[in-house]
C-alpha cells in the first residue's frame, strides 16, 4: 500500500492510493495515520479496503507528512562511504547516530526556510524508516519485521550549525521544514528488500545526488538492530538512514542553497519530493 496524509499543517486527513494511483480519502476509516494505525494488525486492516470506493481527494491539495504524531527521528551520519570521502571524514566502525527535532518534519512540497544569517543549507536524499511496533533488543535478522514502511526524506542540514559550533548535530539538523517526508508510506509488502532502493535529487533541474541503498555501510535492519539496543523504538518512530554523494558540501567549491532555488529528489518506489528554499518567516512581536 501507499498511504499518505493531506491537509493543512497540522490538520491532515489520512489517505490511500488506489491501484491507478489516484489519491483517495481513509477518514471515513480511520483518524489518521499514527502510531496506534502502524501495527501490523491495523495495515492488514487496512490493506483489506477495497480503494475504489472511497472518496477522490483534489489533485491539488497538499500533502503533509505521511505519518503523524512522530515521537522522534532519528538519524544516521555517514553512511555511505562515497559520501564519507566526499566530506573528508574516516569511514564509521559503528553507526554515527543523532536526532532531528520533530518540529523540522514537513510536507513533501512545503517551503524549506533558509534560517536567519544561514549561509550553508545543505539537501540529503535518505531514504526513511518507519517504525511499527515496539523493538527491543531486536536481532538483526528479526529487525525488518518491526518496520511499518518507508518514505522519502531531505535530511536538510545547516553545515555550520551543524559542524562549525561546539555541540552535537542536531543543532544544524532541527530547523523547521528542514525534514520533508512523504509524499507516501509505502508499506513493506511492496519494498520486500530495502537494500534495493534508488535515489536522486536535482538543485534547479542540475543532477547532485545519484545513489542506492545498496552501497550502504550498515543496511536497514542492521540500523533498526543497533539502535533497539540503545533505546526502545516505539511505533510511529522515523529513523532516516544516510545520504548518498553528491551533497552540497562535497561540491569543489561547496555550494549551498539560497532563496528560491528549487529542490526535487525522489525514488522509482517512494514517490518525488519538490521544495522552493524561502527566507524563513520571523514571528511577530
Amino acid at each position: 500500500m501507499k498511504l499518505f496524509r493531506y491537509g493543512p499543517a497540522g490538520d491532515e486527513r489520512p489517505g490511500m492510493l488506489d491501484a491507478s494511483g489516484q489519491r483517495r480519502d481513509l477518514g471515513g476509516i480511520i483518524g489518521d495515520l499514527t502510531a496506534s494505525t502502524l501495527t501490523p494488525d491495523a495495515l492488514a486492516r487496512l490493506a483489506r479496503i477495497d480503494p475504489t470506493r472511497l472518496p477522490l481527494v483534489a489533485p491539488d491539495a497538499r500533502l503533509g507528512p505521511p505519518v503523524g504524531g512522530i515521537g522522534n527521528v532519528l538519524a544516521i551520519g555517514l553512511n555511505y562511504a562515497d559520501h564519507a570521502a566526499e566530506a573528508g571524514l574516516p569511514l564509521p566502525r559503528q553507526p554515527i547516530v543523532f536526532s532531528k527535532h520533530t518540529g523540522a518534519v514537513s510536507g513533501p512540497d512545503d517551503d524549506v526556510w533558509l534560517p536567519p544569517g544561514a549561509a550553508k543549507l545543505d539537501w540529503e536524499v535518505e531514504l526513511a524508516v518507519v517504525i511499527g511496533q515496539p523493538a527491543w533488543h531486536v536481532p538483526p535478522d528479526a529487525a525488518l519485521r518491526v518496520v511499518a514502511g518507508y518514505c522519502l526524506a531531505n535530511d536538510l542540514s545547516e553545515r555550520a550549525h551543524q559542524l562549525e559550533l561546539e555541540g552535537q548535530w542536531i543543532k544544524g539538523k532541527s530547523y523547521p521544514t528542514h525534514c520533508p517526508l512523504g509524499p507516501w508510506l509505502v508499506t513493506t509488502d511492496e519494498i520486500p528488500d530495502p537494500q534495493a532502493v534508488d535515489l536522486w535529487l536535482d538543485v534547479n533541474g542540475a543532477p547532485r545526488q545519484r545513489g542506492s541503498t545498496r552501497t550502504m555501510v550498515f543496511g536497514v535492519a542492521e540500523l533498526v538492530s543497533y539502535l533497539s539496543h540503545f533505546m526502545r523504538l516505539q511505533p510511529g518512530d522515523v529513523i532516516l538512514t544516510g545520504t548518498p554523494p553528491g551533497v552540497g558540501m562535497g561540491q569543489r567549491p561547496p555550494v549551498y542553497l539560497q532563496p528560491g532555488d528549487v529542490i526535487t529528489l525522489g525514488s522509482p518506489l517512494l514517490g518525488r519530493q519538490c521544495q522552493r528554499v524561502v527566507a524563513a518567516p520571523m514571528p511577530s512581536a
